[in-house]
Order: structure tokens, then C-alpha cells, then sequence
């Protein structure tokens, strides 16, 4: 089915200058697309990444891990990059992308890649407080993490570990907020979140939980003062990380069908025929879990993108990978595959109290998914074992004298 009525399409524009973006991009010319390309992206920068930000790029101005579509390779590839300019809505009635210079781009089909920005937190906001989305963020925070600072995290998710890790690298003093029980506990659950506690507590980070935050003010002397449900605490620098926000407007002002982001179906297509969403800001009805989510990982919107510049083209392909992301912080590897939420229980393989373990969730007897600490291998076993909705015995999971490629290939 081709993404509109009639011959191929001989124009395609990429809303955004992030990670989707530049992969529907090389995707296309990749697959043997010939027609135009042209990326528009609202910040000054062209396109580049955003994991290095709260880690490498952070720790030092290296811009060479951000580069997503340089020159050398857009200019022989004949693919357009426009930064500095935001696009407003696209017509449905013609396809035309509205620019706020004032210009309308004609295109056939359309990819809104428009990711996310960082979730503000009521009252806590201002010249004094740090929020990480953009390069020009880290920028920034860079400069204010000096040895000695005393640095306060507010918000207890994987970013603000990798901004912890970064900053106590940079020589800083730093101090977690996190208003639940424990870290992280929304996306992997208590027990798994008290487990990533310790290792932030065992790096040196002062981990305070069940402290909410409800203001930051200037001391007299330039010192900064966080005030909190707990005792308040002094800081040099004060950063916030409590999630992100979809950037839906263009979506909204161009009549798309939104809700807790840009609704998609399995191939990648919202509501109008000729437009596209992959990356954060699509909310995707995923064939695999049998319900919409909307995911805020690298790896996903790389592979999403990639399958969204395949219909794009007038392919018919699903969308319907296992979810997978990483985080590196403390000299230590975290990652998760699936979706815990889809699970009833779970298996630990290993000991929460140990260097490396993973915990498998688990609907009946299939996985659903699995989150690791220095454990990778397992990951990749888990992504077989969601994808093929393959039954596993508990003690095979648990177990780890077993080798679990070996039990697959047996068990398949």
C-alpha cells in the first residue's frame, strides 16, 4: 500500500533532528529511494544524539559522539538538512509543511519525529535549575560541574543516575531526591528499584527517598537552597530529571489523532494516510503486546524509524520488536528488554545483592520482559524468549549454571 494514492513518492520531510529522523533518512537511501530528503529541525545544531548528553559528551565537549547526519554524508547522499526552523502543521488536504519563516515545503509523505522535552516540575524552575534534553543543556550543566560542587539530582530515574555518575566523575558532591520509596520503582518495581539504589549508594551518591521537592531559592553568598518534604539541603547546583514530555503540537495543530502522544498504528502511520510518527512522540499500537505504548528509548526509535522510511515508501512491515534500552553509569551496565508492566511476577537469576543478575517478569510461563545488572547476555535470551512467546520453566531462568542459549536452542 503506498502512503498516498498514486505514483511513489517524490518527496519526503522528516520533522525533527533527532535519532528517528536521521535513521528514516539513512534508511531511505539505504533501501534505494531517489526521490527528495529534507530534514527540518527547530534547534541550531544539526541532527545529532542524545544518550551522550547526560554521559561522554557530558563529562567533556566532545562533539564527535553526537553527529548523526554530517555533511560528508548528507551531501553525496543528497539528503537536505534545514536547521533553525520550526514546522507549525502539515496540510492534509496536499501534503504542504508549514515553516514559521513564513514557507510551506510540498511533500508526499511525512515523518513527525519530533521526540520530547524535559518534564518541568511546578515550582521548581528558573535561571538556578538544570533540566537535560538538548546539546545546549549539557552545555551548561558541563560548566557548572566543578570539583567540589555540591550537586543535587531531583528525580531518581536512569537519567539522573548517568548525570549522577557523570558529575561524581567531575569531582562533584552529589545528592539524589527521589519522592517514591525507592528509585525507579514505576518502571522496574520496588524490589529491583532498592537493588539500582545500592549500587547509586555504594558510588558514593547520597541516595534520600520519599523527599519531595517543592522549591529552589538563592542563599545569600550565590549558594542554593532546595527545600523539600525532609530536611532542605544546600547545593551549588540543582538538577532536575522527573521524565519527559511528547512533543505533540505539530501533531495537534495539523488534525492528528492524539493521546498521551501521536497515535500510530503497527506500520507507523497516523491518522492521515501521508503521515508518519516514530521516535518518543508516537504513541504505537504495538502487534506484539496487543496495546498502544510509547517509548522514549534510542534503540527503539532508531528501529522504529527504520520501519516507518520502509512504508514510507509503499512497503507494508510492522513494527513489532521487543522494547530495549541500556544505561551506563557507576562503571556499571543496566538494561531492560520488554515491558514489566505486562508481567504478574517475577524470576531473579542470581542475587539482588550480587555484582551481575537479572530479573525475568513473567505472564504464566512466557517472559514479558527482563531488566539486568551487568548481565547482558541474558538480555539478548530474554528478547528471543519475548519475541517467540516461548514457555520457560522457572528454575531454567532462575538457574544460573544454565546456560540459557543452550536451554533455548533446546527448548525450541
Amino acid at each position: 500500500m503506498s502512503p498516498v494514492d498514486g505514483p511513489a513518492p517524490r518527496s519526503l520531510v522528516l520533522v525533527g533532528g533527532g535519532q528517528a529522523s536521521a535513521v528514516a533518512a539513512r534508511t531511505l537511501r539505504r533501501r534505494g529511494y531517489d526521490g527528495r530528503i529534507l530534514v527540518v529541525g527547530d534547534e541550531v545544531h544539526r541532527p545529532y544524539q542524545r544518550p551522550p548528553l547526560s554521559k561522554e559528551y557530558l563529562g567533556a565537549a566532545d562533539d564527535s559522539s553526537l553527529a548523526l547526519l554530517p555533511e560528508e554524508w548528507t551531501s553525496p547522499n543528497d539528503v537536505e538538512v534545514r536547521t533553525g526552523v520550526r514546522v507549525l502543521k502539515v496540510s492534509a488536504a496536499d501534503g504542504g509543511v508549514v515553516l514559521d519563516d513564513g514557507s510551506t515545503l510540498h511533500a508526499d509523505a511525512v515523518l513527525l519525529a519530533t521526540g520530547s522535552r524535559a518534564r518541568r516540575l511546578p515550582g521548581v524552575d528558573g535561571d538556578v535549575v538544570h533540566y537535560l534534553r538538548t546539546r545546549d543543556d549539557a552545555d551548561a550543566l558541563r560548566e557548572a560541574l566543578v570539583p567540589g560542587a555540591g550537586v543535587v539530582l531531583v528525580g531518581g530515574g536512569f537519567i539522573g543516575g548517568e548525570v549522577a555518575s557523570t558529575a561524581l566523575e567531575r569531582g562533584a558532591v552529589v545528592t539524589m531526591l527521589e519522592a517514591g520509596p525507592v528509585p525507579l520503582a514505576q518502571a522496574v518495581g520496588p524490589r529491583l528499584g532498592a537493588a539500582c539504589a545500592r549500587v547509586q549508594r555504594a558510588a558514593g551518591v547520597d541516595v534520600r527517598v520519599e523527599t519531595a521537592v517543592r522549591g529552589v531559592s538563592r542563599l545569600n553568598g550565590g549558594r542554593l537552597l532546595v527545600s523539600t518534604s525532609g530536611d532542605d539541603v544546600e547545593a551549588d547546583v540543582v538538577v532536575v530529571g522527573v521524565g519527559a514530555v511528547p512533543n505533540v503540537e505539530v501533531a495537534v495543530d495539523s488534525g492528528l489523532d492524539v493521546d498521551g502522544g501521536v497515535l500510530v498504528d503497527q506500520h507507523c502511520r497516523t491518522s492521515q494516510e501521508r503521515v508518519f510518527a516514530a521516535g518518543d512522540v508516537a504513541n504505537h499500537l504495538h502487534p506484539g503486546l496487543g496495546h498502544r505504548v510509547r517509548v522514549e528509548h534510542f534503540e527503539h526509535a532508531s528501529r522504529q524509524a527504520a520501519v516507518a522510511a520502509r512504508n514510507m515508501m509503499g512497503e507494508t512491515t510492522a513494527y513489532d520488536e521487543p522494547h530495549w534500552f541500556w544505561s551506563d553509569q557507576f562503571g556499571r551496565n543496566f538494561q531492560h528488554v520488554g515491558h514489566a508492566g505486562d508481567g504478574d511476577r517475577m524470576v531473579v537469576r542470581g542475587d539482588l545483592e550480587d555484582d551481575g543478575w537479572t530479573a525475568f517478569f513473567l505472564d504464566g510461563d512466557r517472559v514479558t520482559a527482563a531488566f539486568s545488572l551487568d548481565s547482558g547476555e541474558d538480555i539478548a535470551v530474554a528478547r528471543e524468549l519475548i519475541s517467540a512467546r516461548m514457555p520457560v520453566p522457572d528454575e531454567v531462568l532462575a538457574d544460573r549454571d544454565v546456560d540459557l542459549f543452550e536451554a533455548l536452542e533446546g527448548m525450541g
